[in-house]
């Protein structure tokens, strides 16, 4: 799952509120509110907010593993990785 938490760490360091990216950089309020919600935002939005914010794509946003995501992992354990690789040494 991408969370956005480093993007308001970012505007708070950079002294940038949502109201200013409203009003003056026209990123529209829909945006922030999927922003907020860690919902999905299109690259555009994501390289706009890079340009605004003068910083990387890390400064904004980072990967954060779902918890059935991890779960999966853990119950496929050292095993489907051991079947994965032997079924690449056939091709």
């Amino acid at each position: 799952m991408i969370v956005y938490d480093r993007l308001w760490e970012t505007m708070k360091k950079k002294n940038i509120s949502q109201y200013h990216l409203i009003k003056y950089c026209k990123v529209s309020a829909g945006q922030i509110g999927r922003l907020k919600k860690n919902n999905f935002v299109s690259t555009h939005t994501i390289d706009m907010l890079c340009k605004i914010l003068d910083c990387s794509v890390e400064e904004i946003m980072e990967y954060r593993a779902d918890i059935s995501e991890a779960t999966l992992s853990a119950e496929r354990g050292p095993k489907a990785e051991q079947d994965n690789s032997s079924s690449e040494d056939l091709a």
